[in-house]
């Protein structure tokens, strides 16, 4: 039955990937071989969501035809306790996190990045430019504030957009700017001045301050990078406040997810004790996936903003169906 719902899974996110795709791919011609590394490239991601939406497919489905059969009653009748029953199922689930563990912290980040780069390619055009927003530097005595930093080619100067420095009490601020390395400045395109007791005043030209700072290349979307490379930046001190939310998302995440089969594994192994026929048993499996992807796209979102702490948001949906899985234990068990 786990079979079944791994298949079935697979093939309706595999249908949904090329019908968003498909024609994407017909209409700037793509090659056979640029499709097929396309689709190569994120099926470890549509692999990994499979295997933990498999769970309650498998489990409520294969229970309630025990029930139909009135083989559990037969089971209860011959003295066996419904909790025994539940507890065998956990072993399996959890190799099968054990290789959503491995596949979501190794595989999918470099074929996610291999995703990008093919599409790219398709397209025609350069791979996304890599910035960093929000940046701030303070020297003693000055601060440094640029809204976005795009990463230049080797030798030119870094492009600025909302520039602030703040040097000695005078205030300078620009729509934009360039940052050189090499001389270690930056310089202020028409920015306005502001210095205590005067009135602000615009430069006619540009303005070249000092800035001590090193430029160093944004650090690449946190979907992307493997537990080691993750754990390795949350240890530096590079990462802005946001990439530190996000990084920390992604490497908690990959912990909790793959203990999610064995919370699904418990939820819906004791659900599939209380409901008496096939019906409510295929309603309750869309329950849980669409609950379960609800928190999964949200508990991201308020991670990133900060409404949550990064771990907590990532290990939410496991916690939830594990306190499910135990409250209908504890019930079952009266």
């Amino acid at each position: 039955m786990y079979g079944a719902g791994l298949a079935l899974l697979l093939a309706l996110q595999f249908a949904d990937t090329l019908s968003s795709t498909l024609g994407k791919a017909i209409a700037y011609r793509a090659t056979a071989s640029e499709s097929a590394t396309a689709f190569l490239a994120i099926l470890p991601t549509i692999f990994n969501r499979a295997l933990v939406l498999s769970v309650p497919f498998a489990i409520l489905l294969g229970l309630s035809r025990l029930q139909r059969d009135s083989e559990l009653k037969a089971a209860f009748a011959a003295g066996i306790r419904p909790l025994s029953l539940v507890w065998p199922l956990l072993l399996p689930f959890t190799l099968v996190g054990a290789l959503a563990f491995w596949n979501a912290g190794t595989v999918v980040p470099a074929g996610l990045d291999r995703w990008d780069k093919t599409w790219y390619s398709i397209f025609n055009v350069p791979e996304k430019i890599p910035t960093r927003d929000n940046y701030t530097y303070a020297p003693p005595g000055a601060l440094y504030y640029a809204g976005r930093v795009t990463q230049a080619p080797q030798g030119q100067p870094a492009p600025l957009a909302g520039v602030m420095v703040q040097r000695g009490g005078v205030v300078y601020t620009a729509n934009s700017g360039s940052w050189n390395t090499a001389a270690q400045s930056w310089t202020l395109d028409a920015p306005w001045v502001t210095a205590p007791g005067e009135r602000p005043r615009q430069q006619a030209g540009p303005v070249t301050l000092p800035q001590g700072d090193t430029l160093r290349p944004p650090p690449a979307e946190a979907k992307k990078v493997s537990n080691a490379a993750l754990r390795t930046a949350l240890a530096g001190e590079s990462l802005t406040e946001q990439e530190r939310r996000e990084y920390t998302y992604q490497l908690a995440s990959r912990y909790a997810d793959p203990f999610t089969p064995i919370a699904f594994a418990l939820a819906a192994a004791v659900l599939g004790l209380l409901i008496r026929n096939q019906a409510a048993a295929l309603a309750a499996v869309i329950v849980f996936i669409a609950g379960f992807y609800v928190l999964w796209i949200t508990m991201p979102q308020l991670a990133r903003a900060g409404a949550v702490d990064p771990t907590l948001a990532a290990w939410v949906p496991s916690l939830i169906f594990l306190l499910l899985g135990l409250g209908l234990a504890w019930r079952v068990n009266r």
